[in-house]
């Protein structure tokens, strides 16, 4: 029998490239927008995305039952 890892398996959980789990990379810090909330866009934008999510949320509520 071999002894030897596969590269790329699935379940291998450990950082490739001999990289030190203890060193994090810090993330850039994310760019302000600067966006308008009373533009009727930004309203007809913002009921779309809700509406998608409800549907979303009762679809998934329908599987789970």
């Amino acid at each position: 029998m071999s002894e030897r890892q596969e590269t790329g398996s699935a379940g291998n959980s450990k950082p490739s490239g001999g990289q030190d789990p203890s060193k994090k990379e810090v993330p850039e810090p994310e760019e302000d927008f600067d966006i308008d909330m009373g533009a009727p866009e930004t309203e007809k934008a913002a009921v779309a995305i809700q509406s998608q999510f409800r549907k979303f949320q009762k679809k998934k509520h329908v599987v789970k039952s």
